[in-house]
């Protein structure tokens, strides 16, 4: 990393929470299956780190590099707790977002999340949803590309991958309300995470199981996160690459307790969009 990545100004001082490796491959039951909040059946244990500002490498940051961006992008969705609006206006939003940013060919949006650090969660159609505050990638190299085919269609996936083409997965993340004022999110710069640090884990629902990776505690991880994140702001996140050439396969992420939280403090809202990125191949 550059120097000025190194000694970026701004951080706090807060905890992690990161798994303890074992034996067994760990497992936990999501939400959609326990009808709360997850049930995991697996050690974890909260770890001092220091958690960089990335607001002075804004213009350094890269998808293939660290594998997150944060950028300027508006919305003109008025309600994002609106099913209707995220599915058709949102949505036609991202596709072209992500278009016009990464040159894709196609972009295909398929899954909502919203999230809130208040004691009820989000309102979700599966339920509601807290911050995961476990550091985590959301997909793996088992499950990225099968939830690729999964969600795009096996013979569409084929056709691109066999055809020399790519696909991406990328979260876009953004805040409901703004300024985030506690409960923000924490991304890993990919660099600094060491394959023994991505434990596969599997993650049960009620028709299927998947498979994530938590993130084991290395001295060398290099945490960020954008202070005081504002609505007409995204973190693009990026999950899975089907490409494995050295670059950002899988970006490490999780929410994290700011030193100042209080909870007369604004709760942290938030929605993150899941698409699949297509470049065809030549």
């Amino acid at each position: 990393m550059s120097s000025s990545s190194a000694s970026a100004p701004g951080g706090v001082q807060t905890q992690l929470t990161f798994i303890v490796p074992q034996k067994e491959k760990p497992y936990f039951e999501s939400a959609a299956l326990t009808g709360t909040v997850p049930k995991v059946h697996f050690q974890t244990e909260r770890l001092p780190v220091t958690v960089q500002s990335m607001r002075p490498l804004v213009d350094e940051l890269s998808l293939d590099q660290h594998g997150f961006e944060l950028m300027q992008s508006p919305t003109n969705v008025a309600d994002l707790y609106d099913d209707d609006a995220l599915n058709t206006d949102y949505k036609a939003e991202l596709v072209e977002l992500l278009k016009a940013k990464l040159g894709a060919d196609e972009v295909a949006v398929f899954d909502f999340t919203r999230r809130s650090d208040t004691d009820a969660g989000a309102a979700n159609p599966d339920g509601q949803r807290g911050p995961a505050d476990r550091v985590h990638v959301d997909y793996t190299v088992l499950s990225g590309p099968k939830r690729a085919a999964d969600a795009l269609g096996q013979a569409r996936y084929d056709d691109v991958i066999n055809n020399g083409g790519r696909v991406v997965q990328i979260n876009v993340w953004r805040p409901i309300v703004g300024p985030v004022k506690r409960t923000p999110l924490a991304l890993a710069d990919a660099r600094s995470i060491e394959p023994e640090n991505l434990v596969a884990t599997d993650q049960r629902f009620p028709d299927r199981t998947g498979e994530i990776y938590q993130i084991s505690h290395a001295p060398g991880q290099r945490w960020y996160y954008a202070p005081q994140m504002e609505r007409d702001e995204v973190l693009l996140i990026k999950g899975w690459d089907s490409l494995d050439d050295g670059r950002a396969r899988f970006t490490p992420h999780g929410a994290f307790p700011l030193p100042d939280h209080s909870e007369t403090l604004p709760p942290r809202e938030s929605v993150e969009v899941r698409t699949y990125v297509i470049f065809k191949g030549a």
